[in-house]
């Protein structure tokens, strides 16, 4: 039977808001930091580095404020910066290499540093972590800015996206970390197969609270036939809330990136829909896809 909203029928059972979704602290944080760098400096050049957040509405919005962003698929944050002449340069949420800060120095830009605090945790307890001898495997996406800026500090660090990653016959104490922005699930399966082959490395557990809240909110529901997850099809911490969905059994998971994006009509009538976001996305673009459910 549907359900009536103002006497109205509605086509579904139930559409709920996941409770713990959306911008995250680190996302509000580097937003505001940049729009504070712009009225402070009217007349100067303002460039990020890179996309600021994953969002393209985000982006989008800074564009209108007069906030430039470099970026180029396959180009690393030390390549973008050649693009920088003068100004003011922001670091994205996602963190830099230190080789990237000394460039920017070198080349005399002013720059202005909008990465997320959880990620300048994990940066810092990498750089102590080789310091002290060890042999450091990050679990992280190729390509990723975040992951990018830990696994090119050093030669002594290696990138772990899969089990075959995983290098073998190390000589040293081995240390493991991660993105913040992974899938908790995914996370402990590499753990496992880590422990396996080197049962006296050291964990470090580094997926942000934002992350992980999110996650475990996903995991959490119950009676749910459809989820719908909206952001930004290169946001990380999207795909694996899409992915996080999947594996915990929920029948059909969307993904979108806005109301414009998402095809109702795939939606069986009397579904039960549960509606969450990725850390970078606008609360308005999740209260138009409610919005547009309602009106079915």
């Amino acid at each position: 039977m549907n359900r009536t909203r103002g006497g109205t029928a509605m086509k579904y059972q139930s559409i709920v808001r996941v409770k713990i979704q959306g911008a995250c602290g680190g996302v509000r944080k580097a937003i505001e930091t940049a729009r504070q760098v712009r009225r402070d400096h009217p007349e100067e050049k303002v460039t990020v580095l890179g996309e600021l957040v994953h969002n393209r509405f985000v982006m989008e919005d800074l564009a209108a404020a007069g906030i430039r962003t470099v970026e180029g698929k396959g180009r690393s944050r030390l390549e973008l910066l050649d693009e920088i002449r003068d100004g003011l340069v922001v670091f994205t949420a996602h963190g830099v290499s230190d080789d990237v800060r000394m460039k920017a120095q070198r080349l005399g830009l002013t720059t202005v540093d909008a990465s997320c605090p959880f990620v300048l945790s994990t940066q810092k307890l990498v750089r102590k972590k080789l310091a002290d001898g060890y042999a450091v495997f990050y679990i992280g996406k190729q390509g990723h800015p975040e992951a990018e800026a830990v696994y090119t500090s050093s030669d002594q660090v290696y990138l772990v996206t899969k089990e075959e990653d995983i290098p073998a016959g190390m000589d040293r104490p081995v240390f493991v970390t991660n993105q913040t922005t992974m899938s908790v699930l995914d996370i402990q399966d590499l753990f496992e197969a880590i422990r396996s082959q080197y049962p006296n490395a050291e964990f470090h557990d580094e997926i942000c609270s934002a992350t992980r809240l999110r996650q475990e909110a996903v995991l959490a529901l119950k009676d749910t036939d459809v989820l719908i997850v909206i952001g930004d099809p290169l946001s990380n911490n999207t795909r694996q809330l899409e992915a996080v969905g999947k594996k915990a059994g929920i029948p059909q998971v969307i993904r979108a990136e806005s109301a414009e994006d998402l095809h109702p009509e795939i939606i069986p009538a009397g579904s039960r829909i549960a509606v969450t976001s990725g850390a970078s996305t606008p609360g308005r673009l999740v209260d138009e896809v409610i919005r547009l459910l309602e009106a079915q």
